[in-house]
């Protein structure tokens, strides 16, 4: 059976299946609503249903409450129609004329300036460019016909490699492969680019990143990009982790602040060895702790669900932050499948 879908204040509309999620429906026909996770964890794709039914399908109930859904409120990536619907959600159009493709690609470097981080170069075949926006993902297709996700490390200008940061999981089984069995020149494929956590050009506004872990990824691709731009915003880098070795790359922020780019990194379990006397705590409240006042700024929050929740929630609440200068990528993290 099938139905149709509105979207306001747009007007936009497109047919869906009784099968599909609005998000999937919205994308198939080329209609961006924001999303992260895709699996009802994050929160990214939080929309009103102004007008029909839907069933909500599964999601932690912190996501989205009872009280919520008597509202209205839907996860569209997890929400299926069950009759017309008008919805209330902005859209995202940056994205919109980017042809997601699957191609091939081959592992050219590994590093790991972590113990538990590896850094992948990915080179795509030699009459093939992926097109993307800073900030967005890929998915890795793996033989047993599921997926991982993980955000670009690299700006479009340079796209001779596709940079990935993968943190190793404990149960992950990509995440132990790549980390005990990849090597260089191993052929993988991928589909992408996915998401809507790039950044939005059409604003002075200053903008506040917020990192945990490898949630530095698309944070990196988002802020080199704008350097070679040109793009003069202020931009302050709120990093966190638990120990001084999760921020990996601090040669790299140090370029940045030499460019002018504000950076504060937050540890919230330093080792003696660390010799730490920076901030500590949760990265999220060294923003809540360093502004009064978030109504002016932009946020691009990106790391653990738990982390890019509770910004979310306190940034708006707490600092006045507008919901629509939010913007997020949650890390969800898939367990090893038992044999």
């Amino acid at each position: 059976m099938s139905f149709k879908v509105t979207i306001q204040p747009s007007g936009h509309s497109f047919p869906i299946e009784a099968d599909e999620t609005v998000l999937e429906a919205a994308l198939k026909h080329g209609y961006t609503l924001p999303y992260s996770c895709r699996n009802g964890v994050c929160g990214v794709c939080k929309g009103k249903v102004a007008e029909g039914a839907v069933s909500h399908g599964e999601h932690p109930d912190s996501i989205l409450t009872e009280a919520e859904k008597s509202a209205g409120m839907a996860l569209f990536c997890c929400a299926k129609p069950l009759s017309d619907l008008i919805v209330e959600s902005r859209e995202v159009t940056g994205a919109g004329d980017i042809p997601v493709k699957t191609l091939p690609c081959r592992v050219q470097k590994m590093e790991r300036p972590a113990q538990d981080v590896m850094v992948l170069h990915l080179m795509l075949p030699a009459n093939e460019r992926l097109q993307f926006l800073a900030g967005q993902y890929i998915d890795i297709l793996l033989k047993d016909g599921s997926t991982r996700s993980f955000s670009l490390a690299n700006a479009p200008h340079q796209d001779e490699f596709l940079e990935l940061h993968i943190r190793n999981i404990a149960g992950g089984g990509f995440t132990h492969h790549v980390f005990n069995e990849m090597k260089v020149r191993d052929i993988l494929r991928f589909r992408g680019p996915f998401g809507t956590f790039f950044l939005r050009e059409d604003t002075d506004k200053p903008i506040i990143f917020v990192a945990s872990g490898t949630g530095f990824a698309p944070v990196k691709a988002i802020i080199e990009h704008a350097l070679h731009s040109g793009i003069s915003r202020p931009m302050h880098i709120y990093w966190g982790g638990r120990t001084l070795a999760d921020l990996y790359m601090p040669d790299k922020v140090k370029q940045w602040e030499a460019s002018g780019i504000c950076f504060t990194p937050v540890l919230s379990e330093a080792l003696p060895e660390d010799h730490w006397h920076g901030r500590t705590g949760f990265v999220h409240q060294a923003v809540l702790d360093d502004h009064a006042d978030l109504s002016g700024y932009e946020v691009y929050a990106c790391g653990a669900p738990v982390m890019v929740e509770a910004a979310q929630r306190d940034f708006i609440a707490l600092r006045g932050l507008p919901q629509a200068s939010f913007f997020s990528d949650a890390f969800c993290f898939a367990p090893k499948a038992a044999n």
